[in-house]
Parts: structure tokens; C-alpha cells; sequence
């Protein structure tokens, strides 16, 4: 039960009818008990949140990469958010309740820096996947010394394996190894790049599926 402290031009301690009061710091406070929601899983409802936890199944095992691959676009908002935004609204496929990654459009790094072509993906020897690229510096902003940003995703695990600091673009090769656990298994493959700067990001490529040998 609530109390009206002073006659009826006091402070409200606790709740009256709809009407919720308290003090903090000395200052006497209302505020409306807020209306119950009738249906808080509505279709639409529904629908959404499947969206969002197969996005964030995603992307969370990521989120040290995206720090630097959505560093760009986090305006107001954390990496992570930006790239949440980004895939819920691009990088879905499916219908409710079967949605999936749609890993040809979906992105882990953002940017208008000249982006990877041409990438290839392979496992020759256990443990490790190789990923190759063609060099296109001098096309776009696109430069020799552009660093390659490389994950890959392991959709079964829940996990992923990245570098952030990988060879130059004129390298056009990288051995990545992996958890001799992965042997058997999927991993899906992004490439991009970043200035040597660290000011430009190009957007991410996929460049396929590979079972690690």
C-alpha cells in the first residue's frame, strides 16, 4: 500500500492506484506503472527475435573481429551493433522458424576501400586452411601494402578463427590453422582487407565452404 506523506500535496511513497512514487536524493518523484502487454509474442514478435538469435549466433563468436571489420560504422553504437543492423537486414535467408545465414551477403567487415577478387579457399594439410586471393592493387583505392582481415566460422561449434593483422594484399596467400578438433568439419571463409593505416575497410568477400582436412 502506498502512502501520501504530508496531506495531499506530499511525496507518494510507494504505489497509489496506477501511480508509482518515491524519493531519490531528496527529490520527490511519480511515475505511471507502466500497462501490461496483452500478447508480448505476437507474430511479428516472433518472427523477429528468430532473426535476431540466428544473427547473433553468428556474429557473437566474433566480436573481437568486428571491432575492427564495423570499426567504421560504429556511430553511435558498438561495432557489434553495427553489424547486427547490417546482417538482420542483409545477411538473412529463409523463413520463419527455418532461417539461416545467407553467408553470400552477409558481412564481418564494412567499408568502401577496394575489396578482395577472386578468392579461393582450401585445406591441403590437417589442421590449417589456406585462403588466396588475385593482388588487384592499383585497381580502386585498392594498395599493395592493404592488410588482410580473414575469419572463419565454424557454424557447428558456434566458433570462429581469425586474424586481423594478416599479409599484405600483394601477398595473395595466407595459412590459417585451426583447433585439430575442426578436422572433419565445415568452416565457412570471409576475406577483407584494411589500410595499413588502419583508416580504410573494405568490405568482406566469402569466399566459400571448406572441410578442414
Amino acid at each position: 500500500m502506498g502512502k501520501i506523506n504530508q496531506g495531499i500535496l506530499g511525496g507518494v511513497s510507494g504505489q497509489v492506484g496506477n501511480v508509482i512514487g518515491g524519493t531519490w536524493k531528496g527529490i520527490d518523484y511519480l511515475r505511471i506503472k507502466p500497462s501490461s502487454v496483452a500478447n508480448p509474442r505476437t507474430e511479428g514478435q516472433v518472427d523477429q527475435r528468430s532473426k535476431f538469435s540466428t544473427v547473433l549466433r553468428f556474429l557473437q563468436p566474433m566480436t573481437d573481429f568486428l571491432r575492427v571489420g564495423f570499426k567504421l560504422y560504429a556511430n553511435k553504437m558498438t561495432q557489434f551493433n553495427a553489424a547486427m543492423s547490417y546482417n538482420l537486414n542483409n545477411g538473412i535467408t529463409g523463413a520463419y522458424p527455418n532461417y539461416s545465414i545467407d553467408y553470400a551477403n552477409a558481412l564481418v567487415t564494412r567499408g568502401n576501400l577496394t575489396g578482395a577478387v577472386d578468392g579461393a579457399t582450401s585445406s591441403p594439410s590437417a589442421a590449417t586452411v589456406d585462403v588466396t586471393w588475385t593482388d588487384n592493387s592499383g585497381s580502386g583505392s585498392a594498395l599493395a601494402t592493404d592488410k588482410a582481415l580473414i575469419l572463419l566460422f565454424n557454424a557447428t561449434r558456434g566458433e570462429s578463427v581469425f586474424t586481423t593483422a594478416g599479409p599484405a594484399r600483394s601477398a595473395g596467400t595466407e595459412s590459417i590453422s585451426v583447433p585439430s578438433e575442426y578436422t572433419g568439419e565445415d568452416v565457412e571463409v570471409f576475406l577483407g582487407f584494411i589500410s595499413e593505416d588502419g583508416t580504410k575497410v573494405s568490405n568482406s568477400v566469402y569466399v566459400g565452404s571448406v572441410t578442414v582436412a
